[in-house]
């Protein structure tokens, strides 16, 4: 079950900068790094050994958040480690979460499979001392102390709906290609995608919820039951960034390409080839190197006690600025943005 260990200790300002160089050249977000972005390692000495769990590795959309974090402790000088499960199951990241703890990491930040299963394993950590974030996808809000949500529920929601009712003329079947079916996430969209396609787009039938359990070949194999057992689908929408890459391979090779749409939420460059040979009209994302690089300061506010998850509490975030901890602890990074071909290369993550 365990894929990979990664740390890094900067301490350097040599260090910094040849990490922020490469981070650069791979297509994370702008910005300088270091500056006077908490560059005295927390100034109270806090323990910022900070572990990032995302779902699973091997995941394009994690891979970059996690590089956006790994770009924060940097500029902060902690330690940064990455580990997690090969496959995103609601229990696979417990063991990692007990690793966590045992090694007395001072944060953990984590992107949960499950809302309630790996509570128990959280619950043990944050009472060794570890201070948990959540970001990307929720637990229960009593297993953690803050949660770095990428925008709200209803906008990522909205976002899509809108989306592929515009792609499809506002009428027609679809269906939605989902993650794991636990993912906490994912099952918050597709019930307000849901109510807002009953409400405001009554020619628009929802015939089918897949899930592809953020395995590219079951997503693949997921498009192509959706597209035999509905001929008269007209559009797909998948909230996953593993979904729409498969999704956009399987129809970009197939006759439906041009006739079925296909939106969700991904990378611009998995998705880049499937934009510019136009099976892919538009699609929506946050920048996840941004939301790992916030989560990655707002971990360290919580270890220096500069915050405590408490509505109101503000830090400082680097380069992204202030940010305010708003109801049920959770900080908010903002609104989804639309790519599209005019677009997309103005991007590289």
């Amino acid at each position: 079950m365990f894929a990979f260990t990664r740390k890094t200790r900067v301490g350097t300002a040599a260090a910094a900068l040849a990490l922020a160089v490469t981070l650069v050249a791979t297509g994370c977000s702008g910005g300088s790094a270091g500056g006077d972005a908490g560059g005295d390692g927390g100034g109270d000495g806090g323990n910022l050994a900070i572990t990032f769990l995302p779902k699973n590795l091997g995941n394009p959309y994690f891979e970059t958040s996690n590089k956006g974090g790994e770009e924060a402790i940097t500029e902060f000088g902690g330690t940064f480690e990455q580990v997690g499960p090969s496959e995103a199951t609601p229990t696979s990241q417990v063991q990692y979460i007990q690793t966590a703890a045992q090694q007395g990491v001072g944060g953990l930040v984590i992107s949960a499979n499950d809302p309630s299963a790996i509570c128990d394993a959280l619950d043990e950590a944050r009472s060794a001392g570890v201070k948990v974030v959540t970001f990307d996808s929720d637990t229960d809000a009593e297993c953690r102390d803050l949660f770095i949500n990428q925008a709200t529920a209803e906008g990522i929601a909205k976002a899509q709906v809108d989306l592929i009712s515009e792609q499809i003329g506002d009428s027609g079947q679809v269906a939605i290609l989902s993650a794991a079916a636990n993912a906490t996430n994912q099952n918050a969209w597709i019930e307000l995608m849901k109510s807002d396609l009953a409400a405001n787009h009554p020619n628009i039938e929802l015939v089918d919820v897949v899930y592809g359990d953020d395995d590219d070949q079951t997503s693949f194999d997921r498009t192509a039951a959706l597209l035999q057992t509905y001929p008269n689908l007209k559009g797909i929408v998948s909230p996953t960034t593993v979904g729409i890459a498969a999704a956009g391979r399987y129809l970009s090779t197939s006759e439906f390409k041009g006739k079925v749409a296909l939106t969700g939420l991904g990378t611009p460059n998995q998705l880049r080839e499937y934009v510019q040979d136009g099976t892919i009209t538009s699609f929506a994302l946050w920048n996840p190197a941004d939301l790992g690089y916030l989560s990655a300061y707002a971990t360290k506010a919580l270890i220096d006690g500069t915050i405590t998850g408490k509505e109101g509490d503000s830090f400082e975030a680097g380069k992204l600025g202030t940010f305010e901890v708003g109801a049920d602890a959770t900080v908010l990074l903002g609104d989804p943005f639309v790519f599209t071909k005019e677009n997309i290369g103005d991007f590289d993550f």
